[in-house]
């Protein structure tokens, strides 16, 4: 989005860039660029907090204002609540190592269907495109390629590249699980859910196992999915 923001300044439109990772916006150096320290997901702060939402976007608004840039800003410290819990600051539970992944997804599938039930089909899985009656093979896909060995999966398009088809995976997976658990815990605060994620559950550690096979890639796609596979 960074580099699209020159493109369109070139043509005469104006643009403002919500950025959360300032390394990558110090690099490309958009005309005008907000800095939130927020997760990959959550551009406007936390979710239902329409008053946060509200105060962002007037921020970034109000870089139009710059006579010239480039600008990077960012959000009034006083206006920060409490960031989510990422995985490399949560604490794994090493029994879960031991555990199979598959058979952690079916233990959560009535949770997740329950989800879907009482929000009218609405779910944030189907990013892949792999069926889950295939997500058994999806595990051991994945769990291969932290392994390091060369693996692919027929699902995945032509057009979409390995690293990306991975992310659209991994997306899948922590949506699946993160619902599925909001119906088994409704009470259940964001920061526990993280924390639930990404320090009890053997996707958990799987999927930051991943990050870092695709770290140790020397393909130039991969490392850049990896910086936020764990996120």
């Amino acid at each position: 989005m960074s580099v699209l923001a020159r493109v369109f300044e070139a043509a005469g439109l104006a643009t403002v860039c919500i950025a959360m990772v300032r390394e990558h916006v110090e690099k490309v150096k958009p005309p005008r660029a907000l800095f939130v320290p927020y997760p990959f997901g959550f551009a406007l702060g936390k979710p239902n907090d329409a008053d946060l939402q509200h105060r962002i976007i007037a921020a970034a608004f109000q870089l139009l204002e710059k006579p010239e840039g480039p600008i990077l800003a960012d959000f009034p410290e006083d206006e920060i609540p409490d960031v989510l819990p990422q995985s490399s600051g949560v604490t794994r539970n090493g029994a879960q190592s031991t555990a199979d992944a598959a058979d952690e997804i079916a233990g959560l599938r009535a949770f997740y269907e329950r989800w879907v039930e009482e929000h009218d089909g609405r779910t944030a899985v189907g990013l892949s495109g792999v069926s889950q009656r295939r997500w058994r093979g999806l595990v051991r896909f994945l769990e291969a390629y932290a392994r390091g060995e060369e693996v692919d999966m027929k699902e995945r398009p032509a057009d979409v590249a390995l690293p990306q088809f991975i992310r659209y995976c991994v997306d899948d997976l922590k949506a699946f699980y993160y619902e599925a658990r909001m119906a088994q815990k409704p009470s259940t605060s964001e920061p526990d859910l993280h924390v639930w994620f990404w320090g009890e559950t053997v996707i958990g550690q799987l999927i930051p196992a991943v990050g870092e096979s695709m770290q140790a890639s020397e393909d130039p796609a991969a490392k850049a999915v990896a910086f936020g596979l764990a996120r």
